[in-house]
């Protein structure tokens, strides 16, 4: 495994992790100031009016995956002229997208906003300018995914992650506005997040202009290359589809059964799940540029070990974060909101779990998009993600408690893991033993090693802050040490002790 790349994956993740500390604080504090400034009610309400146009927002999605990889893979080849082919065809692509979600926002978007969802009638008015802001924001999104594309593309972490902390920044900034403000909060928060959107916008359109001679913002047409991207991201999008009506349309489910208030909890709750997700994402997309660029190359050796490598170490990330959650929850809630609104406590504990299970699809569906062979995967992974929409409706039309759909999506998620690895062998032949004894095996024997000592701090002890402290301070300990005598092999030690070695020489040279 070549060392300066290996290097490379440390010092992108490091910096991408330091801007997921910061941002993750930020943003949660930001929700309790917000919480308390809306109120249950109106965060209900804007949760599930901007989920509508997430619903809309999978062809982004789709695009966002094939442009990534479209771009990454040229680099790969160093070939300069694919790659202005590919980045101006990409914005071109998203420009005409921006403009049919648009469309689709201002008529079924619209029409399902006042006649389906449930919102007290006092608060329609307000809806509906919020719903606008959300539309304008994602317009302004569509076209900012090619310039994200170019950055992670290139592996520019620093200025992603300098990004990530403006972003939170300026969401801090809004919240303390809106708790003071004497107009109308909602509508208030819905035009400030709006202006940030189009304000980071222009910060990427800045910096991307001056380092990527690539980049080219304006209209082109290849024929070869916009049938290429178009057909790859057809796939991708029936994929995109499936997560989104996954997460928006069981929200949206959840509103017409149980109303805004519910909605609050999940919102509250997935805000949690993005925070953790954030952390195996983030080393993710450090490690997805090598990926591609070993399959681009022919280096399937090195592709393999990151392959089996990514999936252990995302597990283990997450891992270190979620016990204390999933522990604590009641208390570290108290701390956060200080109104908690029902059903919170167990959407959190079930979501955790749920993003333990997905944590291993991550660097699956890298690899296999690092292929290009695409179709086979996204019809059977989206299909079977897809059921979650019809089947949480079922539960919930039965009387089932809100909750269900969260057990609903475990079960699916499962399911998946077998899916995706059994496609994956298909595609490139990836030892499905070892996947399942040497990854996940170990990563669950580990996880349930990690649990036994701050489960039993937790019976013992009173809640309050300083059990958390130990629980905190235990789940680590126990997390690392597991992991290092039971989930690491050989090699991936060595690499370990590689990079902190290098970084301790660098700190006293």
């Amino acid at each position: 495994m070549s060392s300066s790349k290996n290097n490379l994956i440390a010092k992108n993740t490091m910096m991408l992790y330091i801007r997921l500390s910061i941002v993750m604080i930020v943003y949660l504090y930001t929700s309790r100031i917000v919480l308390k400034a809306l109120g249950i009610e109106d965060y209900g309400i804007y949760n599930v009016v901007a989920g509508v146009i997430t619903l809309f927002s999978f062809f982004n999605g789709a695009l966002s995956s094939a442009t990534s990889r479209f771009i990454t893979y040229e680099l790969g080849r160093e070939n300069r002229i694919g790659l202005e082919k590919n980045f101006r065809t990409a914005f071109t692509i998203h420009l005409i997208l921006a403009g049919i979600i648009l469309i689709l926002a201002e008529t079924i978007g619209l029409w399902f906003v006042n006649n389906k969802l449930i919102i007290p009638v006092e608060r329609l008015f307000a809806a509906n300018i919020i719903y606008q802001f959300s539309v304008l924001s994602c317009v302004v999104t569509i076209m900012q995914v090619p310039l994200n594309a170019e950055i992670i593309a290139h592996e520019k972490m620093t200025i992603y992650a300098y990004m990530g902390i403006l972003d939170a920044s300026s969401k801090l900034l809004i919240a303390f506005f809106i708790n003071t403000c004497n107009s109308d909060k909602l509508i208030a928060y819905g035009f400030l997040l709006f202006v940030t959107t189009i304000l980071l916008f222009l910060v990427y359109h800045i910096y991307c202009k001056r380092k990527f001679g690539e980049y080219n913002p304006s209209l082109f047409y290849d024929k070869s290359t916009f049938k290429g991207m178009l057909s790859y991201s057809g796939w991708s999008l029936w994929g995109s589809m499936a997560y989104v009506l996954k997460d928006q349309g069981v929200n949206m489910a959840l509103n017409i059964f149980f109303g805004p208030v519910v909605n609050a909890a999940r919102g509250i709750t997935y805000q949690v799940n993005t925070a953790l997700n954030s952390f195996t994402q983030n080393f993710t997309i450090a490690m997805n540029p090598q990926i591609v660029k070993s399959y681009a190359c022919n280096d399937y050796n090195r592709m393999f070990l990151l392959f089996f490598t990514g999936a252990k170490f995302s597990f283990f990330l997450l891992l270190l974060f979620s016990i204390p959650i999933i522990l604590e929850t009641e208390y570290i809630l108290a701390i956060w909101l200080g109104q908690i609104p029902e059903y919170t406590i167990l959407f959190i504990r079930l979501i955790v779990i749920n993003s333990l299970i997905e944590s291993f699809t991550y660097v699956i569906g890298a690899t296999v998009q690092a292929t290009g062979n695409i179709k086979l995967y996204q019809v059977m992974v989206g299909g079977l993600l897809l059921l979650n929409l019809p089947i949480s409706y079922l539960f919930l039309k039965l009387g089932c408690p809100p909750y269900s759909t969260f057990l609903v999506a475990i079960l699916l998620s499962i399911i998946s893991i077998f899916i995706r690895i059994i496609i994956l062998n298909f595609l490139i032949k990836v030892s499905i033993s070892h996947f399942f004894i040497n990854v996940l095996g170990v990563s669950m024997l580990v996880g349930i090693l990690s649990c036994i000592l701050p489960y039993w701090i937790h019976n013992m002890m009173s809640e309050g802050l300083i059990r958390l402290v130990c629980v905190t301070i235990c789940s680590t300990f126990s997390m690392l040490i597991s992991s290092w005598f039971i989930g690491l092999n050989h090699n991936e030690k060595l690499y370990i002790k590689s990079v902190l070695i290098g970084k301790f020489k660098k700190m006293i040279l």
